[in-house]
């Protein structure tokens, strides 16, 4: 049996972002000015978190959010960070570099209602999506599983003060967060605690897949519109992970603290 918690952020705003043109895997640009702010807060506001791991998509604009946010961090300047393709957004295609209502209209001329099921040609379908979501968790897990048995003892484990306030004070001030926080989901010694930057369409699929093949718990306050929605750029998702090495296959229990939380963006907006 292993415990971790995972910290996932979508990286900040790109022009693209805020002009609404696909980005996709195949159009890579970089962070906007905003964007760098949003990083930066990002990186303020989890700076008192050691992390143990840090994965990242190899793409431009989840590089720069990841490097800002280690930049803040009292504990993780240097850390050692892993470039993952499998947390790569969602590829669109030949829509990609093309504005979103371009997307619609390739969905109409299909004969198909749109909506984020739609697949454009040459991109990937919500399932490969989900598969390559499943393939990088069950990666976490087993990974977790074996540096935790390798270490093993009495003592083993983690849970530096920092974390503990973390997610005991500032996540349940987020309008997006359980307020249920109690010695169950907190005081027990977690055995890695990993941040993950990617993209926000991989992350809605990313989440889909925890609640509905995982049967990830939820904040009892949270809507399932907020479930389903996007993430802003750089909003933080965090979650509590049991992970146990099963006959044939790893079994895993997930509880979810906070869904797409953007409480420290109120001041890149303020500066803006």
């Amino acid at each position: 049996m292993a415990r971790f918690a995972l910290t996932v952020v979508r990286h900040g705003e790109t022009r693209y972002n805020r002009e609404k043109i696909l980005q996709g895997q195949g159009v890579d640009v970089p962070l906007s000015e905003t964007g760098f702010r949003q990083a930066k807060a990002a990186g303020e506001f989890l700076s008192n978190v050691k992390f143990t791991h840090v994965f990242s998509s190899d793409l431009i604009r989840t590089k720069q959010t990841t490097a800002k946010i280690l930049e803040k961090s009292r504990f993780c300047k240097e850390a050692t960070v892993k470039y993952d393709t499998r947390l790569r957004e969602r590829k669109y295609g030949i829509a990609e570099g093309k504005p979103l209502c371009e997307l619609k209209a390739l969905a109409k001329a299909a004969g198909e209602q749109w909506c984020p099921d739609f697949t454009p040609p040459e991109g990937e379908t919500l399932d490969q999506v989900k598969l390559r979501a499943k393939d990088f968790f069950e990666f976490l897990c087993q990974l977790v599983l074996d540096e935790a048995g390798q270490k093993r003892q009495p003592t083993s484990g983690i849970m530096d003060s920092g974390l503990e306030v973390f997610l005991t004070e500032t996540f349940p001030s987020g309008s997006n967060c359980g307020p249920d926080l109690n010695s169950d989901s907190v005081a027990q010694v977690l055995d890695a605690n990993i941040l993950v930057v990617s993209h926000g369409a991989y992350m809605r699929n990313m989440f889909t897949y925890f609640v509905v093949d995982l049967e990830c718990t939820l904040p009892a306050n949270l809507s399932k519109s907020e479930l389903s929605s996007v993430s802003p750029n750089t909003g933080i998702s965090h979650f509590i992970i049991n992970v146990e090495q099963g006959t044939k296959e790893i079994k895993t229990t997930i509880k979810c603290i906070c869904i797409n939380l953007q409480d420290h963006l109120a001041k890149v907006t303020e500066s803006a």
